[in-house]
């Protein structure tokens, strides 16, 4: 069980909120972590690229030139891979790069990875609650008041975040907003600084536990 102690809005200390959740063992927990980390970024992967071999290339049937008495290589096609425009010989094909991994390893390396970053983690009982129209300036200043670096980057998690909140937040380049019950790895880890909503905790509790 992690604790922490929770923050108000205005900088002022609050009361304490605890954290229990399942972990992965010291042994296999980077492994595991790591390759859920490959498949969220495998899996954000289209793979469209597309080349054209030799038979999908435009044009070329017809003999460039006659077999003999030029003085240069023979030919069968100005689509041959020897030559410009020619196709490209084991270019990309459009494939899927998605990656398995069941539902109990994301779920425990998800939980693995949050508890890793406890002491980047600071719990704010009533964020943004000053917040009465989208101002983004408000948002900084918070952020400042809870000792937060405005140029690191900051994972802001919360359970129902009202529209101004999610107005404010979007014009920070380094800030991303997350709900509760839609973490993943790669943007934990990512993050310098992880706020988190009282609510959201009890969320998170309730989600992945």
């Amino acid at each position: 069980m992690t604790t922490f102690e929770s923050l108000k809005w205005d900088g002022k200390k609050g009361g304490k909120v605890s954290l229990d959740l399942k972990v992965a063992k010291d042994s296999s927990a980077d492994d595991l972590v790591h390759r859920a980390v490959l498949r969220q970024l495998a899996n954000k992967r289209q793979g469209t690229a597309s080349t054209l071999t030799r038979s999908e290339v435009r044009g070329g049937g017809r003999k460039p030139y006659k077999q003999k008495g030029t003085g240069r290589a023979r030919q069968g096609s100005i689509r041959t891979p020897l030559r410009p425009g020619g196709g490209i010989i084991f270019g990309p094909k459009p494939r899927s790069y998605n990656l398995d991994m069941n539902r109990k390893e994301r779920r425990l390396a998800l939980r693995t990875a949050l508890i890793s970053k406890s002491s980047n983690i600071k719990t704010v009982e009533d964020f943004g609650s000053s917040i009465d129209t989208p101002k983004t300036k408000e948002i900084i200043e918070g952020l400042s008041r809870l000792g937060i670096d405005k140029t690191k980057k900051v994972l802001v998690i919360l359970d129902n975040p009202s529209l101004n909140i999610k107005k404010s937040i979007q014009n920070i380049a380094n800030v991303r907003l997350m709900l509760a019950d839609q973490l993943n790895v790669f943007d934990i880890l990512n993050a310098n600084e992880i706020v988190i909503g009282t609510s959201a905790i009890t969320k998170i509790q309730e989600v992945y536990s």
